[in-house]
């Protein structure tokens, strides 16, 4: 697994962990303090900010997870990604996909995401 996917990976798991201790922890190692998250539906800075959009999407999605797709790809200090928010073994109603930009130390400094597909409930 090269960095991209690592951050991509680790970034997915966070947006799936439900534990709060845990997944706070998990945003520390990964984001910068000062890290920054974008999409249509949010712009929030800051480990507790970010925690607490996570916690919403999972409240409003309870029995939904997030997923990638396909390949991870990155260059310099930037990655993008696809994915899927859905319940286990079906499809999957909310995708799009997100761009990190990481700093020299490999942490998330901001996330960029992009909604290709939203229910119109959401």
């Amino acid at each position: 697994m090269n960095q991209y996917e690592d951050v991509a990976t680790r970034y997915i798991a966070s947006w799936n962990e439900t534990d709060p201790a845990v997944r706070r922890a998990t945003l520390e190692g990964l984001w910068a303090s000062d890290g920054r998250y974008t999409d249509p539906l949010a712009d929030v800075q800051g480990a507790d900010d970010i925690d607490a959009t996570i916690a919403a999407v999972q409240g409003q999605f309870p029995t939904f997870r997030f997923r990638l797709v396909g390949r991870v790809d990155g260059h310099g200090s930037q990655c993008r990604f696809a994915w899927e928010l859905g319940p286990d073994g079906a499809d999957a109603p909310v995708a799009g996909f997100d761009v990190a930009v990481l700093t020299p130390d490999g942490k998330v400094q901001t996330v960029l995401g992009f909604l290709d597909r939203v229910p119109a409930a959401v």
